[in-house]
């Protein structure tokens, strides 16, 4: 049956018959996902590396973000200008972002100019130069963006809540890392994070789009299979105690604006209460996006909605749990309406989820929740940029195999599925509640 055409003639994915991924792992230990979309004559190269602020500890947070903002300033072969010039040239795009469990680094490149990109991300990945001149300039760029970050009142009460709720693992400070920090790394710290953590043996590169797979792992050989194994990185051992008693922490600032946070234990990506926690975010605040590229559905339906928005308590809610490689959090937030206290706001919140823990859910909704749920699936996995992403992401903390077994998993979730995780998650020893109080509303 002929594939159905855009304006631009390409074909659409939907008609397009996708290959299944190609895993191979290289003798110097480098995992390579490749997987053939044949519906548009692009292709996406990634390179992933297991190294986020899970990895760091005090006096050296952040450093995993700026070894990012370093890897962008050029080898012997390559300086910062020419790269950007000869990927904008063929008429591709790159970037890069760090977060908790991983750093990425990607191009989205016409389908036969790939090779560049491969060329580039082959030579950084061991040859990226630690200038001191270059590495003082990022410092300022680096400071003036956590102070960026600073001016949101958000940012300062997800920051406080996070250090509130892990008090030995190193999922507690943020990603930008502590400003002390940043002004006391060293080049030689930088460096040796990046001696550490960037070898062949610690990085997954997945390649996704228009190419023959034989083909493209013959040239990823050859780029990537030079290189030493490099050292074994270290494990992550710390394991947060589970919390006895509910957390409490008060940002006051600037504004007329107050906002809530409440965020609970919550359990990894691999275990088996995960998904029964997806849908039971998708009830309570609306089905998520999938992707870091943009996505979500409006909740205005959602039961928290329904009980904060369309009451005047709050100007938004939202929910959000992410996998991730060890236990993290399930936050929900609100932002205060003018007029209506935080308490207000939290005392509705604690009664909707006594409500769903001692009733549960109803069978429409947890249908609707998946029918969302595979909706945002489908639009956050379309792109060749997306499909690649999905396939690194899920092998940072799972394998690629998670990422085929999503919707299968959350189709299984029962309605006394959510009802029991409702009541083990969403439990008032196991929270952390934030609260922003603006000048405003001090008295």
């Amino acid at each position: 049956m002929p594939g159905c055409s855009n304006k631009y003639g390409i074909q659409s994915s939907l008609s397009v018959k996708k290959s299944k991924p190609i895993k191979v792992r290289l003798a110097n230990g480098l995992t390579i996902l490749l997987k053939e979309m044949h519906a548009a004559p692009v292709t996406t190269l990634n390179v992933w590396y297991r190294v986020g602020s899970r990895n760091e500890h005090p006096g050296i947070t952040g450093i995993s973000h700026w070894v990012e903002h370093m890897m962008f300033k050029g080898t012997p072969s390559f300086n910062e200008a020419e790269m950007d010039r000869l990927i904008t040239r063929e008429g591709g795009q790159r970037n890069a972002f760090t977060w908790i469990d991983f750093t990425c680094y990607y191009e989205t490149m016409p389908a036969d100019k790939i090779d560049l990109a491969i060329e580039i991300e082959a030579d950084r990945m061991v040859n990226t130069q630690f200038r001191k001149r270059e590495v003082e300039s990022e410092r300022t760029v680096i400071i003036n963006e956590r102070q960026m970050y600073e001016n949101g009142p958000s940012f300062r009460l997800s920051e406080e809540v996070q250090a509130a709720a892990f008090k030995v693992h190193p999922y507690g400070h943020e990603v930008i890392g502590h400003e002390c920090d940043l002004h006391s790394m060293t080049r030689d710290a930088l460096a040796a994070h990046y001696a550490t953590y960037y070898s062949p043996a610690n990085a997954v590169i997945c390649v996704a789009g228009a190419f023959d797979a034989a083909d493209m792992l013959a040239k990823l050989r050859r780029a990537f299979g030079k290189h030493k194994a490099g050292p074994k990185a270290p494990p992550v051992t710390a394991v947060e105690p589970v919390q006895k008693g509910e957390r409490r922490v008060t940002v006051r600032g600037e504004g007329s604006t107050n906002y809530l946070t409440m965020a609970f234990a919550a359990p990894p990506a691999t275990h088996a209460d995960f998904f029964a926690l997806v849908a039971l975010d998708s009830v309570l605040c609306g089905a998520s996006g999938l992707s870091f590229f943009g996505g979500g559905t409006s909740n205005r339906s959602s039961r928290l909605s329904k009980a904060l928005v369309d009451t005047g308590l709050s100007a938004d809610i939202g929910g959000g749990v992410a996998p991730t490689i060890d236990a993290h959090l399930y936050s929900l937030s609100a932002t205060v309406m003018p007029g209506k206290t935080v308490s207000e706001v939290e005392t509705t919140l604690w009664d909707q989820i006594e409500l769903v823990k001692k009733s549960g859910i109803t069978r429409s909704e947890l249908d609707k929740a998946i029918k969302q749920t595979r909706a945002q699936f489908a639009f956050g996995t379309e792109t060749v940029t997306n499909q690649a992403f999905w396939l690194g992401f899920c092998e940072m903390f799972a394998d690629y195999t998670w990422f085929d077994k999503y919707m299968p998993h959350l189709q299984r979730v029962t309605l006394a599925d959510v009802q029991r995780v409702a009541n083990q998650i969403l439990n008032r020893d196991h929270v952390t509640v934030g609260l922003y109080v603006a000048e405003a509303n001090h008295g």
